[in-house]
């Protein structure tokens, strides 16, 4: 459930959030979030109909703008509305991303430069278009990550990679904007029930990765629950904010999960059958609606 803090008692009241992948899962939970805190927020995504209709539902002011965030064209278009429907953004979340699912030795490689290109390079866009913005308010990034960067799973081959690109690329952006008082965070979520999760979870490998481990690390937290947890460590400018808390407590052991996760995988992997190995594909209807505006637009 989420806890949202009232206006008066936010630090974010009256101030403008920018959100990518706004149109579903945590991003439009967090953009209800943060808007109940007070905040204008711009939401950016894929899905223009999907986008509206979570804007329609927010108590504060709220822009919307379809973009994809590899295109830095649109993304300057965007940050340019931005500023002039809702004023300069104290609060830029990097949140959009996409995955695929599927051994690499049969995957599409065009799908799997797209979730590297959405997950690193659109992140590394967003942050670009947006620091302007953000050192006039001596504002916060938020890159949100996944524990794919704490122990990469197989079948989940760009996925990973990207996530744990995303954590290197927000840590160096880190310590280029501190000197100038724009604070960046990371986010780590685990299973989080959003239709990519839910999608991950028909993965054979991953199922029996899930299954391994402990009870608590089972559960699937809601998007509201999980954006709750982000919006509180937006306001209190976190470097790493992790939903859920006890993720906090894993870093540590993050050299031996790889070990872990590879001995668990090879066992799996051997035992199951070829045909469900040779299945690949975007997951999530966030990832299937980045698919189907990429065909349009190639074939406009």
């Amino acid at each position: 459930m989420s806890h949202v803090a009232t206006p008066h008692a936010s630090p974010l009241r009256g101030r403008t959030a920018v959100v990518t992948g706004a149109a579903r899962g945590v991003g439009a939970a967090l953009a209800r979030e943060l808007s109940g805190r007070g905040m204008r927020v711009a939401l950016l995504g894929r899905e223009a109909k999907t986008l509206n209709e979570v804007a329609a539902e927010l108590p504060a002011a709220s822009f919307c703008c379809e973009v994809d965030v590899t295109d830095n064209a649109a993304l300057a278009e965007a940050a340019a509305a931005t500023l002039r429907e809702l004023g300069p953004a104290s609060v830029v979340v990097a949140n959009a991303g996409i995955a695929a699912g599927g051994p690499l030795a049969t995957s599409d490689p065009d799908l799997w430069r797209r979730v590297v290109d959405v997950n690193i390079v659109g992140s590394a866009n967003t942050a670009r278009t947006f620091v302007p913005q953000l050192r006039a308010t001596g504002g916060y990034f938020l890159q949100v990550a996944s524990t794919a960067s704490f122990g990469s799973a197989p079948m989940m081959s760009a996925y990973c990679a990207s996530k744990a690109g995303a954590e290197a690329f927000a840590q160096s952006l880190r310590g280029e904007l501190a000197p100038e008082r724009v604070g960046v965070g990371i986010a780590y979520l685990h299973w989080t029930d959003t239709d990519m999760v839910r999608d991950m979870d028909n993965q054979p490998v991953l199922a029996a990765l899930r299954e391994h481990q402990p009870w608590f690390a089972r559960r699937v937290h809601s998007a509201p629950e999980v954006a709750g947890r982000l919006a509180r460590g937006i306001e209190r400018r976190r470097a790493s904010i992790y939903a859920p808390g006890w993720l906090r407590a894993v870093q540590p052991l993050r050299p031996v999960l790889p070990v872990v996760v590879g001995r668990v995988s090879a066992r799996h992997l051997s035992g199951t059958a070829d045909r469900q190995l040779e299945e690949t594909g975007v997951l999530g209807e966030g990832g299937q609606a980045d698919e189907e505006a990429l065909r349009k637009s190639r074939n406009a």
